[in-house]
Formats: structure tokens, C-alpha cells, sequence
């Protein structure tokens, strides 16, 4: 059988742990695993002493565009996400205009046709005046669901009532994901903000601010017995509401909340700067303690570009949020080397698990028939990651001179080489995720 491509000799790490294995691909999907011996491939790629995951999905990013462009494009962005082996990415809604309407997100869709370097898929926002068409939204093409801002962040929308949400939440017939934090009680602990003091951010957004709201969230979501997917997870105060309805509530948490801790504002200040915010070292120890648990079940970047100008605002007129979508696979690598967590788990939570939560077709996993997007890594490779590496049009990261053990060294993409050590394709071959 003649085919385009085998990736020979890597070791595999998929449902059924790790092994080494061949993978034959032909027309931008696996065709075969084990030993293709058999196939008379175009191009053989050695794979000898790397590891090949299924291809990391990151279902939070902030691309900017249409809107504030300067930060990020859709471009510049994925070039950022196959840089850190990330395959395909769901964008949020809170551009200019808003990704509110159905010609909204076929605009989306088109900007991102064979523009963009991974596959892509983009919220659309629930908002007070679109609710009546909630159900249609949510199922057109290109569509990751619905995704409401239950407190405010980047952006106008913000449904923060319990009136608002239900209107949306009555209607849904997806998983929809919420930004949950109490608007009400921010705005009632606004004075907790220190001017120029970016460590003040978790105090003002403290996290009872999250749990009442993640409370409220359950509470309307098991009203009208919908699926809800609750992202960038922050407090422990959350973990034991989240646990007890399971049958409902999907859970992420994301690499900086994992990582970094209230101790890093003295050395980053605004760049650290976040909603949820970064905080104690108890809550994230909290959020290892999920992940070990088998609670939560799929990890985001929040990848959310802001200029090193804009950044570099005092606070609070500094602006909330940090690149993240290219040291997602690097930086969670780390962390399997550092032996926080088996390299099954990372695939449960970057491929198995989106695949699973969102429903993808064909996706997150390495299985024949399935699109053939990998992320191979060198796990054994010792990197430093800088501000020069960065591919998002912002140009910074808050791990910059951070060392790290685990690379990406490829990232295939429906079985286009979209990078390989270090070099991006020439072009772009990225298209809509089928759900």
C-alpha cells in the first residue's frame, strides 16, 4: 500500500499507555500502528527516542482578532500554538466586534481558513440579547458552544445575574463554559486594590469571589440539568462544589495556576496579573491534588496577549492577562520530568480529555481512522524558555529564562508538518474542528 507518511520508531503514548510503534498516515489521517514495514511511504520520518502524544488541544485562547490586533491575529497565534505543539485551539468570544451572531462566527471561521497553523473551533458569546437563539449558535459550524462571562475581564461581556444565566443556561444543549467569578462582590471589594501594586489582584478578586459564583453556577446549572464546563479553575474553595456534581460540571485548570503563586508578583507584578488571579501556594497545591484525583479533566492556557506597553500600566489600569498557548506542552513537561504527574495523565488532560468533554470527531487520540495530529516530544531535552522563542505578536511570556526538561520537537497537524526543531511550515493549512 502506498501512503504519504510514516513516523517510525517513536514511542506512542495513547489509551493504552506506551509503546513503540510505527504510524502510517495517508490523506491527513492514521491508516495504521505497530509495525508498517508493510507500506511504502513518500516520506519516513525518524522518531527514534521521541515521544509522539496525540496532538495537545488547548480549548482556551485569546487570539484578538477581529479587534485589538496588535496584540495577537489568528496568524500569529496559532504560529504560537504549533510552535508549543498545540494542534488546535478553541478562541474566545470577547473580540471586536463580539463573537455574538451567527455572521459573527462566519466571519471568524473564514479569517481562519488555511490562515491560521492549527484547526480551530470559536466560542460564541451568551449574551442578554442573543439568548433566544442560544440552541442554533451553539450548533453551527465551527462552533465550540457557548461561553458565558459571569465576571467581568477583557472585553464587555458579562452576564452577571442570576436572571441572565438562566435565560442562557435554559436553553443550552451543549457544554457551555463560564468565567466564574462574583461580579457583585468584586464590585463591592473594588477598594481592595492597591494602586501599583499588582500583588493587591488576588486580594480584590479573592476567592470567595469564585466560589459564590461557581455556586450559583451549579446551582442553575442542576435547575434545568445542563452540562456546564467551568474554566481556569483557581481556589480550593471550588474543588468540593465541583466534586459533588460531577454529573454536571466539567472542570479546567490552567498551567500558570498550576505553576506560579502569589510569591511571583514581587518579580513580575502586572505580567502576572490575571483573572482568576494567581494565588497562594495553597490553592495551587489544591489544584495538584485535583489532577491527582482524577477531578479535573482538561488544561487551558488562558493564552491572553496583552503588549509589553500595555502591561507595564500601573495597576489596576494595567490590563489582565499573559501569553500561554506555546509554553503549555513545554512548561507541563517540566512537571512530568519533575515527577508532579505521568505523562498519561498530561495526554488525558491536553487530548483525551477535550476530545471527550467537547466531542470531538476525530480527535485526541492516536488511533486508526482518526486525524493524524501529533505532538512529539523530546522529553529528555533541556530548554530555556525566553522572550525570543515567542511567536505571539505581544513578544513576551512570564517564563522567560525559565529552564525546562521536555520539548516539542515536531507538531503535525491532519498530517501537515506544521513545525519541526524550530521551524514553522510556509504555509498554513488550518481548518474548522468537527464536533
Amino acid at each position: 500500500m502506498n501512503i504519504d507518511l510514516i513516523l517510525k520508531g517513536g514511542t506512542v503514548v495513547n489509551q493504552d499507555g506506551e509503546h513503540v510503534r510505527d504510524i502510517a498516515v495517508n490523506a491527513g489521517r492514521i491508516v495504521g500502528l505497530g509495525d508498517m514495514s508493510g507500506f511504502k511511504a513518500a516520506e519516513v520520518l525518524e522518531c527514534r527516542n521521541l515521544h509522539i502524544l496525540p496532538g495537545v488541544i488547548d480549548s482556551q485562547v485569546h487570539f484578538r482578532d477581529p479587534g485589538p490586533t496588535h496584540k495577537e491575529d489568528l496568524e500569529s497565534g496559532s504560529r504560537a500554538a504549533v510552535m508549543g505543539g498545540v494542534t488546535a485551539v478553541f478562541e474566545m468570544p470577547n473580540t471586536k466586534p463580539e463573537t455574538t451572531s451567527a455572521e459573527a462566527l462566519a466571519d471568524k471561521v473564514a479569517r481562519a481558513t488555511h490562515r491560521m497553523f492549527c484547526d480551530f473551533a470559536f466560542y460564541v458569546g451568551g449574551t442578554r440579547d442573543n439568548f433566544e437563539q442560544i440552541s442554533e449558535l451553539e450548533k453551527l459550524p465551527g462552533s465550540a458552544g457557548i461561553k458565558v462571562f459571569i465576571g467581568s475581564s477583557t472585553g464587555d461581556l458579562l452576564v452577571e445575574d442570576d436572571a441572565g444565566l438562566e435565560k442562557i443556561i435554559s436553553r443550552l444543549g451543549r457544554r457551555a463554559a463560564f468565567h466564574s467569578e462574583d461580579e457583585y462582590r468584586l464590585r463591592d471589594r473594588v477598594s481592595h486594590q492597591v494602586p501599583g501594586d499588582a500583588s493587591s489582584h488576588p486580594i480584590w478578586r479573592d476567592a470567595e469571589a469564585a466560589r459564590l459564583c461557581t455556586e450559583r453556577l451549579l446551582r442553575i446549572s442542576k435547575k434545568y440539568n445542563k452540562r456546564i464546563h467551568v474554566l481556569h479553575i483557581s481556589t480550593a474553595n471550588e474543588l468540593p462544589l465541583l466534586a459533588a456534581n460531577r454529573e454536571l460540571a466539567t472542570v479546567e485548570v490552567t498551567p500558570h495556576h498550576l505553576t506560579l503563586s502569589s510569591d511571583d508578583y514581587a518579580r513580575l507584578g502586572t505580567k502576572l496579573q490575571m483573572n482568576p488571579p494567581v494565588r497562594d501556594a495553597h490553592h495551587r497545591d489544591a489544584l495538584w491534588r485535583a489532577i491527582n484525583s482524577g477531578l479535573v479533566d482538561v488544561l487551558g492556557s488562558d493564552h491572553a496577549p496583552h503588549t509589553l506597553e500595555e502591561k507595564a500600566k500601573p495597576y489596576p489600569q494595567s490590563p489582565s492577562g499573559m501569553t500561554g498557548v506555546q509554553t503549555l506542552v513545554p512548561i507541563m513537561l517540566d512537571h512530568v520530568n519533575k515527577g508532579r504527574l505521568p505523562l498519561q495523565r498530561l495526554v488525558d488532560l491536553t487530548s483525551h480529555g477535550p476530545q471527550r468533554i467537547f466531542n470531538l470527531i476525530g480527535k485526541g487520540r492516536i488511533a486508526e481512522g482518526y486525524d493524524a495530529d501529533f505532538t512529539i516530544v523530546d522529553l529528555k531535552r533541556r530548554e530555556t524558555i525566553t522572550n525570543q522563542w515567542i511567536q505571539s505578536r505581544s513578544a513576551w511570556t512570564p517564563y522567560d529564562g525559565v529552564k525546562v526538561q521536555g520539548w516539542v520537537v515536531g507538531t503535525f497537524v491532519r498530517g501537515h508538518l506544521a513545525m519541526w526543531q524550530g521551524e514553522l511550515a510556509a504555509k498554513a493549512f488550518g481548518e474548522a474542528v468537527r464536533f
